[in-house]
């Protein structure tokens, strides 16, 4: 999904120390047009970027449901599988490995301990 802003900006989200190792969070982004859409943080402190941001819908399982999957690697890939029908979803790109489908996917960072995502 993109957004109608046509300069994004880096938002924070949360404490750093508000991460859970292995595991993911959800957070609501509203842009300057009153449109929201919720995200799903991922912290995986042994993986080459340690934190990821997508977007938290299953198009496959139509929910917002992505930050409660399992996360893991396949092929040296971090996913997350869908809690809901178990796709997996790329981390890095936001393609789905087994369908047709994918994520958005947002640059993301830690700056003076705050978690802060690009939109």
């Amino acid at each position: 999904m993109t957004t109608t802003n046509t300069e994004k900006t880096w938002r924070t989200i949360c404490d750093s120390s508000d991460l859970v190792k292995d595991s993911g969070i959800c957070a609501l982004l509203a842009n300057e047009a009153g449109n929201e859409e919720q995200i799903a943080i991922f912290h995986l402190p042994n993986s080459e970027d340690k934190i990821y941001a997508v977007g938290n819908y299953d198009p496959i399982g139509k929910a917002n449901v992505l930050y409660r999957g399992i996360v893991g690697c396949i092929a040296d890939e971090p996913v997350v599988a869908s809690p809901l029908y178990k796709q997996h979803f790329s981390l890095k790109t936001g393609r789905c490995l087994q369908e047709e489908q994918s994520i958005s996917v947002y640059p993301i960072r830690i700056e003076n301990e705050q978690v802060q995502v690009l939109y």
